[in-house]
């Protein structure tokens, strides 16, 4: 094999592995954030709570999680906390 066929067939395969990252790194991000919100109702009056909600897909089903209180976290805190569970659904941890 001459020297440039092994210098491109490197190239390939240096980009193939790139493209490979980067298509984990999209599913990673391939997530949906929401807040719910809840009425519970009782003798002294109803209350309203409100709580983040994460939901992606694994496999041909959606994983809906509960991340918790808006009242305690930001959306910024939310998101990272998502992404941090499913890596650990995907087998991986996050950079």
């Amino acid at each position: 094999m001459s020297s440039d066929a092994k210098i491109r067939l490197d190239e390939a395969d240096k980009l193939s592995a790139e493209a490979e990252g980067l298509k984990r790194d999209a599913r990673l991000e391939d997530l949906h954030l929401w807040q719910m919100e809840k009425i519970k109702t009782s003798k002294k009056g109803s209350r309203k709570y409100a709580y983040w909600m994460a939901a992606w897909r694994e496999g041909g089903r959606t994983c809906n999680v509960h991340l918790g209180s808006s009242r305690k976290m930001d959306a910024q805190t939310a998101l990272q906390k998502a992404r941090r569970l499913k890596a650990e659904t995907l087998g991986r941890k996050e950079r």
